[in-house]
């Protein structure tokens, strides 16, 4: 069908605009010593660089810790790649926990991090080359600006606010709105029923879960590959006629750049 540019872009924000990835191990291994109380506070040589490569499994904030446990338990990444919430469904039970408790846990230490030194907190994240800009640029034009997210809404308005994008006309919904993205993209379209939806996640399950609502069908669904996938899911991406894969640069530019080469399935 004809190809039109959106007048609603939903922007996942951990993994498409941000990179997080040295705040979220900081944070989540702080997390582990007050639940588990190591006796070296110290993180092991290498466990950063596995929680890099295992950050594709984790949806949201409470299961970090959880991974790092994974790994100083002994489990290997294939298993926790292959199995992940089977394994964390496991080590909740295994160790009494609650994931309630879990994100009270890390959203305090995160708080408490924020409240004391403000600028090293924002000086773990980055955000992706290019893409404020083109945030920017994009909050000049008409198209409507959405970020969904997992991540508590007050922590990407200060993250935002430190690149000095205007949060004026860009509307955040994150975690305390307590709804799937597949909901909220459902309540969205009620509240802008004639417009045209793209949505840019770098997480293929929610993707696809997205995919199993009939109603969600005229969202344009888009793959970020510069965010926390695997070369697997990015393939399953490529193949499935339903998905767009999308490179930074294509990001970066207009969106007739996103979908060039792939107009024939639209």
């Amino acid at each position: 069908m004809p190809m039109t540019p959106p007048s609603v872009l939903a922007l996942d924000f951990d993994g498409v605009l941000c990179d997080g990835l040295k705040e979220y191990f900081k944070t989540a291994w702080m997390a582990y010593c007050n639940l588990w109380q190591p006796s070296e506070k110290m993180p092991p040589p290498g466990l950063a660089e596995s929680f890099y490569r295992l950050r594709p499994v984790v949806e949201t904030g409470w299961e970090m810790p959880l991974v790092l446990k994974a790994v100083m338990d002994g489990l290997a990444e294939t298993e926790l790649l292959a199995d992940w919430p089977a394994i964390a469904k496991r080590l909740v039970s295994q160790y009494n926990l609650d994931p309630g408790m879990l994100m009270a846990e890390v959203d305090g230490l995160r708080d408490r991090w924020i409240a004391d030194d403000l600028n090293s907190w924002l000086a773990e994240h980055r955000f992706y080359p290019g893409v404020s800009d083109r945030l920017k640029g994009i909050l000049q034009t008409d198209t409507h600006v959405v970020i969904i997210s997992t991540k508590e809404g007050r922590f990407i308005q200060q993250l935002l606010q430190q690149e000095g994008i205007d949060l004026t006309d860009l509307q955040i919904l994150g975690k305390e709105v307590k709804h799937s993205k597949a909901n909220i993209l459902k309540e969205l379209i009620q509240i802008f029923p004639t417009a045209t939806f793209w949505f840019v996640e770098d997480r293929l399950k929610t993707l696809q879960a997205i995919q199993q609502h009939p109603e969600l069908a005229e969202v344009a669904l888009f793959l970020a590959d510069w965010g926390y996938n695997t070369s697997g899911e990015r393939l399953l991406a490529e193949q499935d006629p339903d998905l767009h894969l999308l490179s930074l640069s294509q990001f970066n530019q207009d969106f007739l750049s996103w979908i060039k080469g792939q107009e024939q399935s639209w």
